[in-house]
């Protein structure tokens, strides 16, 4: 039995002997597997505690910066036609993607320019460098977010997700912002707000950190949802909500972008909040 000493009121050392409180007892067998429990739910999203609860909308958005003039210099019937051009692109420095148009066919396509003259300069410099063949300039008009101010927010917010739910079943790629080699979860995100003429940037935690804070019950179509998947309890992870409690995203390497819930167990817990630029 261990002892320790401590002094009486004369200044004489007492002996005390040390006895195990209730806790220290033995624990009964099923005291033990709750607490075993209780640890694995808590390291699930990286061994932190849960973050304080986001309510309502926010009464000033953060909106976006929408894009200006872009070149475009392919439309293809084929998906993996326009999936080599934009690879190719992307290996000359050039931050291309292409998209699904509604007529069926994949445009590919890059950069902001604040002018027509500055764009068709570059795309002729690209052009005579042999980095580029035919291509014309696409009008920053022809993008939702520019016809926000007279189709209303809730147009824009319905062609952000149909151009989400155009993109699944691709496979996902860490890192990737092409959709032949996949998307990783940002880039994903990224693509959807780029291809309707909105300049997000490309990390989760750049995102995440622009937004405006949006309660769980209160996102709305078009929104971006995050969740901190890892220990260091650190934004890891984004989609797009498409409304109903489900969100689309690019769920993990050797997977495809899919439809999930965001009251599904693993996503619940690892929730970090909601984020709103329209």
């Amino acid at each position: 039995m261990k002892q320790s000493f401590s002094s009486d009121r004369k200044g004489v050392s007492v002996p005390v002997v040390w006895k195990p409180g209730p806790t220290c007892k033995t624990m009964r067998p099923w005291k033990t597997v709750g607490l075993l429990l209780v640890f694995f739910f808590l390291s699930a999203c990286g061994g932190k505690t849960a973050k304080p609860v986001e309510t309502g909308r926010p009464a000033k958005k953060t909106r976006l910066a929408k894009l200006g003039y872009t070149i475009q210099v392919g439309a293809f019937a084929q998906v993996e036609n326009a999936a080599r051009l934009t690879d190719s692109l992307r290996r000359e420095g050039l931050n291309a993607y292409y998209f699904v148009y509604r007529t069926g066919l994949y445009k590919v396509r890059f950069g902001d320019f604040s002018t027509e003259k500055a764009a068709r300069t570059e795309a002729g410099r690209l052009r005579s460098a042999g980095v580029i063949n035919e291509y014309f300039i696409v009008n920053p008009g022809e993008y939702a977010a520019a016809r926000r101010d007279a189709r209303g927010e809730a147009y824009l917010r319905d062609e952000i997700v149909r151009t989400a739910e155009s993109f699944i079943g691709v496979p996902y790629h860490y890192g990737g912002d092409s959709p032949d080699e996949g998307f990783d979860c940002s880039g994903l995100t990224m693509a959807v707000y780029q291809l309707n003429g909105l300049d997000l940037p490309r990390s989760s935690k750049e995102q995440y950190r622009l937004g405006e804070p949006v309660g769980r019950n209160d996102l709305a179509r078009g929104d971006l949802v995050f969740f901190s998947t890892g220990r260091d309890g650190k934004v890891s992870h984004v989609g797009i909500y498409v409304g109903n409690g489900r969100f689309i995203h690019a769920p993990g390497r050797g997977k495809k972008v899919s439809v999930d819930s965001v009251s599904r167990s693993y996503f619940a817990r690892c929730y970090a909040g909601g984020r709103t630029y329209l």
